[in-house]
């Protein structure tokens, strides 16, 4: 599955966001690990603290600092720094396209497979806590829901997945829309694994 995947992803054309003064480059990883026989996602939920998206869920990621050497790097290093992932223990699978926020990063999201279970650190600062999901949840067209959201004080409606109490939603469903597009049926096909970093 990782082979095809990662073939699936190099081989696709990859569309950016040209680059503007005002847009910030930024990168996430897409998280991917067994759990109990099952493949899931890691997400975070940004603490109030952070400057923008407060109490979101997101994949760790962040802006590219001048030290990065690419994207890939800043994804890598971000994770390390949010969640304690270090960039050896990533199997990076490939790139999906960029996007843009309105807070007016342009984002550009890297999967990646991981070791489970795994000695996470988590950075107060950033991360109020990890959130665990089933890949088959995600899958599943039903789990998409409209409902009303809680943006910086505002309410409003917006397609959505809820599990277990935290909603996912913006910027991060939309990555989420893209893995789904881009590899939705291999992905269907490997949502059970074996509990091991090498599957």
């Amino acid at each position: 599955m990782k082979e095809k995947i990662k073939s699936i992803l190099r081989n696709r054309p990859w569309e950016r966001i040209e680059s503007e003064e005002y847009l910030t480059p930024a990168a996430v990883l897409i998280p991917l690990f067994c759990k109990q026989g099952d493949m899931h996602l890691l997400f975070t939920e940004r603490t109030k603290r952070v400057r923008h998206h407060k109490g979101q869920i997101s994949f760790p990621g962040g802006a590219r600092h001048d030290e990065d050497t690419d994207l890939l790097d800043t994804a890598l290093r971000e994770t390390y720094e949010e969640v304690g992932v270090a960039p050896d223990d990533v199997e990076v699978l490939g790139r999906l396209d960029q996007s843009r926020t309105i807070t007016n990063y342009v984002i550009t999201p890297y999967l990646g497979m991981i070791p489970y279970p795994y000695p996470f650190v988590t950075n107060p600062a950033e991360v109020e806590q990890l959130i665990e999901v089933p890949l088959s949840f995600i899958l599943e067209d039903a789990n998409l829901i409209n409902d009303e959201v809680d943006f910086d004080g505002t309410r409003l409606v917006a397609e959505q997945y809820r599990y277990n109490g935290v909603v996912i939603w913006g910027a991060t469903l939309r990555i989420l829309h893209q893995l789904r597009n881009t590899l939705g049926h291999e992905l269907q096909e490997e949502t059970v694994c074996a509990d091991s970093p090498e599957n």
